[in-house]
């Protein structure tokens, strides 16, 4: 007999019922938690500074480390977590998890967003000759600092590979993000010194890198913390697109002061959990402009006295960024969004 072909919604139910299987899964720790309660010491309060699933690192005291089990009954405990947790036999016990300051997510497989960083202070984003930056990709970023009160930092990495060919798209980018009111710099992960306004920048702050993959964020965090093994990946010759390296979410303490969440490559960033209001709040210069279109709900196409295109025709806002703003306004919706949009 032949095999039946499965229509969309129906593998779209199969997926969704087998991954609530594997959260169930994965929910009950490998050690019976419960029976052990009244073995367990006093509450602590730590950092979780690694992510392995089912299980956490906790850093606690004087940057001590101890292995941790997850409490059946917690929401998702990540990498940056301040919580609570308690000594057992072997490992100790994550029994609750403070309130965040800021919250980064990025969609799985399934569409569904999954939290990847918390408590971060500042947000660099990295672009690199190679591969090919996209600026809508980085005004996606801008949104998501904007919105949580995090501090932006354009990163232009692999300074070496920057020449007569590509350097005036290097010094727009510089000027038109600078004009802004962003800090962007340019650096090279092979040159330790011209990093040493960066680790100004990072200290007193915990800082996550994100970009496209084979920007070169793992190389600038090995170049910063020399002592630490962190996987390194090289571009793919086929497409000139970076393959993934890290496999989990990891926080490392830099010499000089500050830290940073290293977490899985990002190459799709998911906003579509997000409204117009917000997208519009995370564009600065657009924002206040806003109050001053003659329709309080102004879509910002055709209505007559809008103050966005207004502006766009007297060149007081860039047309990049306006371009980029509308893009986002139209993928709310998508499942997916490409860093090549």
């Amino acid at each position: 007999m032949a095999k039946r072909k499965l229509s969309q919604n129906q593998t779209r139910r199969i997926r969704s019922k087998q991954q609530a299987k594997n959260e169930k899964a994965i929910a009950t720790p490998e050690t019976d938690i419960e029976s052990e309660d009244d073995t367990l010491g006093a509450e602590q309060e730590g950092r979780v500074v690694a992510h392995y699933g089912t299980q956490v690192d906790i850093e606690f005291g004087d940057q001590k480390t101890i292995r941790c089990f997850l409490r059946a009954n917690l929401a998702p405990v990540i990498t940056g977590d301040r919580i609570v947790w308690r000594q057992g036999k072997d490992k100790g016990v994550v029994e609750s998890c403070q309130p965040r300051k800021s919250l980064l997510s990025r969609p799985d497989s399934y569409g569904k967003l999954k939290p990847v960083a918390a408590n971060v202070d500042q947000i660099i984003i990295t672009v690199a000759p190679q591969p090919e930056f996209f600026t809508n990709l980085i005004d996606r970023y801008l949104v998501v600092a904007e919105i949580n009160n995090i501090k932006p930092l354009i990163l232009i990495n692999k300074a070496d590979l920057i020449n007569e060919t590509n350097q005036s798209e290097f010094d727009n980018l510089q000027k038109s993000y600078s004009t802004l009111g962003y800090r962007v710099l340019t650096v090279s992960a092979k040159d330790s010194t011209s990093l040493d306004e960066l680790k100004d920048l990072l200290k007193g702050n915990t800082s996550i890198l994100v970009g496209q993959s084979g920007v070169g964020k793992s190389s600038i965090l090995q170049t910063l913390i020399p002592d630490k093994e962190i996987e390194i990946g090289e571009l793919s010759n086929a497409k000139s697109k970076g393959r993934h390296t890290t496999t989990h979410s990891q926080l490392f303490h830099f010499s000089d002061g500050g830290e940073c969440i290293d977490s899985p490559g990002i190459r799709e960033f998911g906003l579509w959990n997000l409204n117009a209001a917000d997208v519009i709040a995370g564009f600065v210069e657009l924002h206040d402009l806003t109050s001053t279109c003659k329709f309080r709900d102004c879509s910002h196409e055709n209505e007559p006295k809008c103050a966005l295109k207004e502006a766009l025709e007297n060149g007081t806002i860039s047309e990049q960024r306006f371009t980029n703003y509308k893009r986002i306004i139209a993928s709310l919706d998508d499942v997916q969004i490409q860093s090549s949009q």
